[in-house]
């Protein structure tokens, strides 16, 4: 599990990391030969409930925030612990950022973890700017983080809002959109054209969730940059 105690960030902050019991499974991305990594994705992994659970029940008491925090700082403390030299990919909520206390603690907390972060955005809860007021990304007080937007390619407008506002340097095309691709042209002409659209913009593209050597060789031939899903590992 996660260890908190080290967190000073205020009583309140403290009572609400101490409620939570997570730990941290991790998921390797690879580059296109299959093999090599280039970076891992944190996975929470609640105790006595599902992550989805977790989400709404923080996002009907108002208490996001106290997760976006907790989700930082024990991805990184389980990072490090297992001594990971790849990327580490850390996920964000759209309409969630650090004050400035907090993003204090977090460089005095891990002041060598450098060049190795990658903030994904996720596609929910839904992005509102008025909740980003006061508090920024750790990516733009970090420039040797790097940023992705996850589920492209979904139908959901959160997606979209967020490669407008934030620039990605990534962008993970959803499981809806490469799923079977090399069995439907249309899907095949669709990825297709995102991939070069995605690469003038000098972004890389990875596509997550593929379950099939067919998928992968597809993928790889439609010019994807990286790759993620139970065919090539399993989150451990």
């Amino acid at each position: 599990m996660v260890d908190y105690s080290q967190v000073n960030l205020g009583r309140q902050m403290q009572e609400e990391l101490e409620k939570l019991h997570i730990r941290y499974v991790f998921q390797p991305i690879f580059k296109r030969d299959g093999k090599t990594i280039f970076a891992y994705e944190a996975l929470m992994r609640p105790e006595n409930t599902t992550v989805d659970r977790l989400i709404e029940q923080y996002t009907k008491e108002g208490k996001l925030h106290f997760l976006e925090v907790a989700t930082f700082i024990g991805a990184v403390q389980s990072y490090l612990e297992r001594g990971y030299q790849e990327y580490v990919t850390i996920n964000s909520f759209p309409s969630e950022g650090f004050t400035e206390e907090e993003k204090k603690q977090f460089d005095e907390m891990f002041p060598d973890f450098k060049d190795r972060a990658i903030i994904e955005i996720l596609e929910y809860p839904a992005l509102c700017m008025d909740d980003l007021e006061g508090k920024e990304k750790p990516k733009q007080h970090r420039e040797d983080f790097l940023l992705a937007i996850d589920d492209f390619g979904n139908g959901n407008h959160t997606t979209l809002q967020s490669i407008d506002i934030y620039h990605p340097n990534i962008v993970k095309l959803a499981r809806e959109l490469v799923n079977g691709v090399n069995t439907d042209f249309e899907k095949l002409l669709n990825v297709e054209n995102v991939v070069d659209e995605f690469h003038k913009h000098g972004i890389l593209v990875v596509a997550e969730g593929i379950e099939t050597w067919e998928e992968f060789e597809c993928l790889k031939h439609l010019g994807v940059d990286l790759f993620q899903g139970y065919y090539l590992g399993m989150p451990t």
